[in-house]
């Protein structure tokens, strides 16, 4: 539907419509995006740091992660990791800089079946930030919504106050499990949901409402909101921004600078679709997942199984690839090559 020039003049962007219902994040570590659509909140990962790393904008901040890693000292791979952990946390104190809420800061990908080791490698971010002035209010440590991850999670918010975003999240389960945990927020993927059921699929386009990715999150949200989880739900990984209208009025959605830029130059009325109100009329029935009830309900899901198990190994490829990125230049130059 077009809209004239002199309405339009009168009316909102839809990405400024949204922001009346709706948290709007920004999924970039480009600050420049950050600057130009004026998010509360930002989102990171490490393929996001990896892209951004190799902009020639940002190579001060790679630099200063390099010195800071070979500063610690340790074994080649100690270095690596700690150089990593302060490129993430720079890019960060970066972000926080450009917004008024909190940044995401995801913890490596491998560790996500090893409980302890998320646990460690969160606070550790969480030092980072201290040591450069920043409080864990305004941090959110992402971990994958596995079994192990949602437990850490746990652990993170009872007894070190530390707020958590689970990530890589596709199963009703995941979600269960997740506010029975008590975490700070959840990310369902709902692009990536749309990807899945395409590709395994007869049917090869959604109108927004029947994308399967949005009505994952829209079954969440309503479940959340019936039983007075405290969660929030963020919406993520979007495809078109027929699913992000589709979600309007759930708690966040963190979306790409590419749909931000389309959501600022499209002029339609936004209706918010999802409201605590009619959640609470929904007919979901509560229910309680112990370890061995997630992995059956989720294992259920033939989706959510793969998609989880594919996003562990592409964000753990990206931070494969950022740590030989950060070895080259740690180490390349002393060895004569």
């Amino acid at each position: 539907m077009s809209v004239s020039p002199v309405k339009r003049q009168k009316m909102e962007s839809v990405l400024d419509q949204l922001k009346h219902h709706t948290t709007v994040v920004a999924d970039t570590g480009d600050f420049n995006a950050i600057d130009e659509y004026k998010p509360l909140d930002a989102t990171t990962n490490p393929s996001l740091i990896l892209a951004a790393a190799q902009m020639p904008a940002y190579q001060e901040l790679v630099d200063d992660a390099v010195a800071y890693g070979k500063k610690l000292g340790g074994s080649e791979e100690e270095q690596i990791k700690n150089a990593c952990d302060k490129l993430f946390v720079l890019f960060g104190a970066e972000i926080l800089k450009r917004i008024p809420g909190r940044v995401s800061t995801e913890v490596d990908a491998r560790l996500s079946f090893d409980k302890e080791g998320m646990i460690q490698r969160a606070r550790r971010l969480i030092d980072l930030y201290k040591e450069a002035g920043i409080g864990k209010d305004r941090i959110l440590i992402k971990l994958s919504s596995t079994w192990e991850g949602i437990q850490a999670g746990k652990v993170l918010e009872a007894e070190y106050g530390i707020h958590c975003n689970m990530t890589l999240l596709f199963s009703f389960a995941q979600a269960v499990a997740c506010a029975e945990a008590g975490v700070t927020l959840i990310s369902p993927f709902v692009g990536r949901i749309l990807d899945w059921y395409v590709a395994n699929g007869d049917k090869k386009t959604y109108e927004p409402s029947e994308d399967p990715g949005v009505k994952s999150v829209t079954k969440i949200y309503n479940y959340y909101k019936k039983f007075g989880y405290k969660t929030i739900v963020m919406g993520a990984s979007f495809r078109n921004t027929g699913e992000i209208r589709a979600l309007t009025g759930c708690d966040y959605l963190t979306i790409s600078p590419k749909l931000l830029a389309e959501l600022s130059k499209e002029y339609v009325k936004l209706t918010p679709r999802l409201s605590v109100k009619e959640a609470q009329a929904c007919d979901l029935e509560k229910i309680h997942l112990d370890e061995k009830a997630f992995r059956w309900h989720h294992n259920e899901d033939q989706m959510a199984v793969e998609k989880l198990s594919d996003g562990i190994r592409k964000f753990a490829a990206d931070a494969i690839k950022l740590e030989r990125m950060l070895k080259e230049r740690m180490f390349s130059a002393e060895n004569g090559k």
